[in-house]
């Protein structure tokens, strides 16, 4: 939070800019934070511009629940609506209670799962609380109406299920099946793939599209939509829209905006985490472990998701790397974009939090683990391993070590070498590895270096006031110790 304070200073240097990126209608200006992959139709750059320019905009983007939460490599798009929120223009999130049924098979080597649909409709709820709290978050920390001299359009959600339960099969055949060609269906790259492989296509993945398409034309009757925003794997999608309604209302133009695949060094899709999804719902990813996947981005990609995932201006981006340059194991650009995403999907409590847990767990401050109860700090420490321990008197730091399972037991170490072990202690004989790496300062409780193995545990000393110990081997190889009364 000082970093980002000590930013907001310097916000002043650059009034005019900020207007410009705040206050200025024509979303293209984003090109210059490289936001947008394409423009569909490719030609209609001056046109978009000028639309963009004469009067705000209705833009939406879809979001299929097929899971209980969105994840980080969904927060671009997330970003992009915001965008378009700041310049003015109308944001519509819709919900595909109706396509998650289906199943996009965008990017995918193998068909979705059939989902049910009560699992369908409580995904959907989850996602829309978390698009609103994102929004709320937004305009409570990130904006400021007497700043800007004027209030946030409102984010609007919908539901696609909506319009197609009532829908009759044949009627929408007649009146929408008619204007799609089969052989601009099948070039699609999202079908072309899934033809060639193993697997093939079935019939209801290769309906998604029409489905999509139709999703666009009611938002545009209804909403005078004329935008749809959406990742590079949704340009398939996009273009069957487009092409629907340029049959159907000839009057209006529509116009496609995509987003750019995010990958991190090694070219693996942006928001994974040894693997795992890093989510947005902070029951499945904490308020910290967000803060920390931002926190750890090298240095050669926090200048990019600076751009894309911050509302800094570029003067104050480039500010910020200067600075950052100077004094790299600072990590002053990776702390500001953390703060800023963890503010933006889980409010200031979520941020002070992910630092309290942050200064305790890597500056020694254990103040922010004591507030937390046990389901709290496992999922803080995610992977750490949870172990009950009955609180007997006398038990030694090696003991407790030992008793946690800190380490194999593969190597028996002698105590004889330490006298200070008293001899009628119940364990005679410790694994070498344990007494090596204790002593070495391998070994941590409550993130204080403890060496000495002889070492009586203290209630006041290491245990924490919510009966909590933390026990790390090495860096990151967490224990958490529930002494049991």
């Amino acid at each position: 939070m000082f970093l980002r304070a000590c930013l907001r200073l310097k916000k002043l240097e650059y009034a005019d800019l900020n207007k410009r990126f705040y206050s200025y209608r024509n979303v293209l200006l984003l090109t210059e934070r490289d936001f947008f992959q394409d423009l569909f139709p490719d030609t209609a750059r001056p046109q978009i511009t000028k639309i963009f320019e004469n009067s705000p905009q209705t833009i939406y983007a879809g979001f299929d629940p097929t899971a209980e939460s969105l994840h980080v490599g969904n927060l671009l798009v997330i970003m992009g609506l915001l965008h378009c929120q700041r310049a003015s223009h109308h944001p519509i999130a819709l919900l595909g209670g109706a396509t998650a049924l289906i199943g996009d098979p965008s990017h995918r080597k193998t068909e979705r799962s059939q989902l049910k649909q009560s699992l369908v409709q409580r995904n959907l709820e989850a996602i829309k609380q978390q698009l609103i709290r994102i929004f709320e978050n937004h305009q409570n920390f990130l904006w400021d109406d007497k700043l800007h001299k004027r209030p946030l359009p409102q984010l609007r959600i919908v539901n696609n299920a909506d319009w197609y339960e009532n829908l009759n099969i044949i009627d929408f055949v007649n009146q929408n099946g008619r204007h799609f060609r089969l052989g601009q269906m099948l070039s699609r790259a999202s079908v072309q793939s899934r033809i060639e492989a193993d697997g093939g296509m079935s019939f209801a993945e290769f309906t998604y599209q029409v489905f999509q398409a139709y999703d666009w034309l009611h938002l545009l009757r209804n909403y005078n939509c004329r935008f749809q925003l959406g990742g590079s794997d949704q340009m398939g999608n996009l273009m069957s829209g487009h092409e629907l309604i340029s049959r159907t209302e000839r009057k209006t133009e529509v116009f496609g905006l995509t987003l750019p695949l995010i990958t991190n060094e090694e070219g693996d899709k942006f928001g994974k985490s040894g693997g795992t999804a890093v989510w947005l719902d902070q029951e499945k990813t904490s308020a910290f472990a967000l803060y920390q996947f931002f926190i750890r981005r090298p240095d050669a990609e926090v200048e990019k998701l600076l751009k894309l995932f911050t509302f800094l201006t570029l003067p104050e981006i480039e500010n910020l790397m200067t600075e950052h340059r100077k004094e790299p194991e600072k990590r002053k650009a990776q702390t500001i974009l953390a703060e800023d995403v963890t503010l933006l999907v889980h409010g200031e409590n979520g941020l002070k939090q992910a630092e309290r847990i942050t200064n305790a767990l890597y500056k020694g401050q254990v103040e922010g683990l004591a507030e937390l109860n046990c389901g709290e700090v496992q999922q803080t420490l995610n992977g750490a391993t949870l172990v009950e321990l009955l609180a007997e008197p006398d038990i030694t730091i090696l003991q407790m070590a030992m008793k946690a399972k800190c380490f194999p037991t593969e190597g028996i170490f002698s105590i004889k070498k330490y006298p200070s072990f008293k001899e009628d202690h119940d364990v005679f004989y410790f694994p070498a590895d344990a007494v090596r790496i204790i002593t070495a300062g391998g070994f941590y409780i409550n993130q204080k270096r403890s060496q000495n193995i002889a070492e009586i545990i203290s209630h006041g000393i290491h245990v924490l006031r919510n009966g909590l110990t933390i026990l790390r081997v090495g860096k990151r190889n967490f224990y958490i110790v529930r002494w049991l009364k």
